[in-house]
């Protein structure tokens, strides 16, 4: 049994995101998906109640087998510390911009004793910047490169927009949007 784990802190959950889990289940044989919604990341400042990320990441991935959580823990390797999953048996899936910096992640080379991971690649992007950290890893057979449809979204360009108050109905999945306008969410005075 094939346990995906995709964590982050959701601000807000985009198409990119459900592309990468709807794919990484296809690769990788998944039986479960768990997206972990970190309360507190500890690479950058998250200024959205935990509650309202957590009810987008589960509007966001509702279409998917995927049981959405929070996790407490503010770095991955204590994430998967705490919960012991099968080593052979568990993927932890990133974007490719994300294991661009992976050797910036507390204890990454304890990350791969944990987990395998699988690392989402989009056409064109430029493997030559992934080659470095794959060489610098003490397990690189542990991590598996598989590519997905390009989705030129990010939930930085998303709270800009939003901010604005542009539309965005084409890059977050529908209830996503729906729930954003409801709640008031990522607007200026919201």
């Amino acid at each position: 049994m094939t346990v995906g784990l995709l964590g982050g802190a959701f601000d807000p959950p985009h198409r990119g995101h459900v592309v990468l889990a709807r794919e990484a289940m296809k690769r990788f044989g998944l039986h479960r998906l768990l997206v972990l919604v970190v309360t507190a990341p500890a690479h950058k400042p998250v200024e959205t109640p935990l509650d309202a990320r957590l009810e987008l990441a589960r509007a966001a991935f509702s279409g998917i087998p995927a049981e959405v959580r929070r996790d407490d823990h503010a770095f991955t390797v204590d994430s998967l510390r705490a919960a012991a999953f099968d080593p052979d048996g568990t993927v932890f899936l990133v974007g490719a911009d994300e294991f661009a910096s992976f050797l910036s992640w507390k204890k990454p080379d304890a990350v791969l004793e944990l987990v395998r991971l699988g690392v989402a690649t989009r056409p064109g992007y430029p493997r030559e910047r992934l080659e470095p950290v794959l060489a610098a890893l003490q397990r690189p057979e542990r991590v598996t490169l598989f590519e997905i449809p390009a989705v030129d979204v990010s939930s930085t360009d998303l709270r800009a927009r939003l901010g604005r108050g542009e539309p965005v109905g084409d890059l977050v999945p529908e209830e996503v949007a729906r729930l954003v306008v409801e709640r008031g969410l990522y607007h200026e005075d919201g």
